[in-house]
């Protein structure tokens, strides 16, 4: 399930949460934790993964800061405090999906 259609509505949620955890990253550093958690079943692609950070930065959920590292600039993003709330938000939705979904697939039918 490397690239699935189900992950493509969760990637804003993904890059939220783990800045939630983080505090900080670079987008290379948000495609290689999200592939060492998922166990590289989950791989984000830059043509995703940049789209993705400038819109959450132009809706104030994400500010970027650039930083001079081994002669490179590195672009890290962090939570404002807009998307600290959005976190939570989104996390809270997706919980709420998950559960209708095991719901939905293993139902307790009563007769």
């Amino acid at each position: 399930m490397k690239n699935s259609q189900l992950y493509k509505g969760s990637l804003n949620t993904i890059i939220l949460k783990l800045l939630e955890e983080k505090g900080r990253m670079y987008g290379y550093e948000i495609t290689q934790k999200v592939k060492e958690i998922t166990n590289g079943e989950l791989a984000i692609t830059e043509g995703a993964l940049y789209p993705a950070l400038h819109k959450l930065e132009a809706e104030g959920f994400l500010e970027a800061e650039v930083e001079k590292v081994d002669n490179r600039l590195r672009k890290y993003y962090k939570l404002t405090e807009n998307g600290q709330l959005e976190t939570a938000n989104r996390l809270s939705e997706l919980e709420e999906f998950i559960r209708n979904m095991q719901t939905l697939v293993h139902p307790k039918w009563s007769y």
